[in-house]
């Protein structure tokens, strides 16, 4: 009976600090250097777009659009796996329109438990997690869509990559257009009456490796604002249409542009 009486106590005090451990907030990553190289050139905002797009980047940028090549995003994150949404941060780092790299820690009290590296190079993508690699057609669909979608935190690349363009659909949503590899994939673009500020990428997606059917997939911009006198978004979402609620939100931290990205690209961890 006394062992009984441990063995539930034992029990009582673990699920109390996973209960209370998901809710504290781990510690950001640590600001990645800036580089003189960081002063960006501009480009003129183009005409001809449709006009709930040029009034976003009116209020982006102004007249003046910034060419950014790479940049790298840290912040915090809450990610939800079976069920339960733990917190975390994590480390984006992109060559912008071509690829990019994640790093994502899910943490317990403020400590790692997992660990994951995600990548998406030379149009193929990779997900590295703790307990399997996950490669696929699907996975690259996914990761092109989502390396376009993160570009909410450097929205200029819509305007300044020649292969993306924008197309009219009403007086407050457009379609961006992307590439993906020889073929183009579709964000339906939804834009604030009142504000004027990009709140909605929808796609269609593939979840996972393997599946023969896509899946509505939901970008969503929770917050705008500024760092280090750059605007983009500073939270946003991801969220199935199919699960009703976000699996992922993003808190940026730090952002960084114009850095060289070519090693860290292909690095593991932060």
């Amino acid at each position: 009976m006394k062992a009984l009486c441990i063995v539930i106590l034992i029990l009582v005090i673990v699920v109390a600090l996973f209960l209370v451990g998901i809710h504290i907030k781990p510690r950001p990553f640590p600001p990645f250097p800036r580089s003189a190289k960081s002063i960006l050139k501009t480009i003129p905002l183009p005409d001809g777009l449709p006009k709930p797009v040029e009034r976003f980047y009116q209020l982006i940028y102004g007249e003046n659009i910034p060419v950014i090549d790479s940049a790298i995003v840290s912040g915090r994150l809450r990610l939800r796996i079976m069920g339960i949404t733990f917190p975390g941060r994590f480390r984006f780092v992109h060559e912008t329109g071509k690829g990019y790299r994640h790093y994502i820690e899910t943490t317990l009290l403020g400590f790692p438990i997992m660990k994951v590296n995600e990548f998406y190079l030379n149009g193929k993508g990779r997900l590295e997690l703790p307990f399997g690699i996950s490669e696929s057609p699907e996975i690259d669909q996914g990761g092109n869509l989502g390396m376009w979608a993160e570009s909410t935190f450097f929205p200029a690349i819509w305007l300044t990559d020649p292969k993306v363009r924008w197309e009219p659909l009403d007086q407050d949503s457009s379609i961006l257009v992307v590439p993906f590899g020889e073929q183009e994939e579709r964000f339906i673009v939804r834009f604030d009456s009142q504000t004027g500020y990009l709140k909605l990428m929808e796609a269609m997606r593939y979840k996972s490796a393997g599946d023969k059917h896509k899946v509505l997939w939901l970008a969503e911009t929770l917050k705008w604002g500024s760092i280090d006198k750059h605007n983009l978004m500073i939270e946003g979402s991801a969220t199935w249409l199919d699960e009703g609620k976000p699996w992922a939100v993003f808190t940026v931290d730090d952002v960084v542009y114009q850095v060289d990205v070519s090693e860290y690209l292909q690095a593991h961890g932060l």
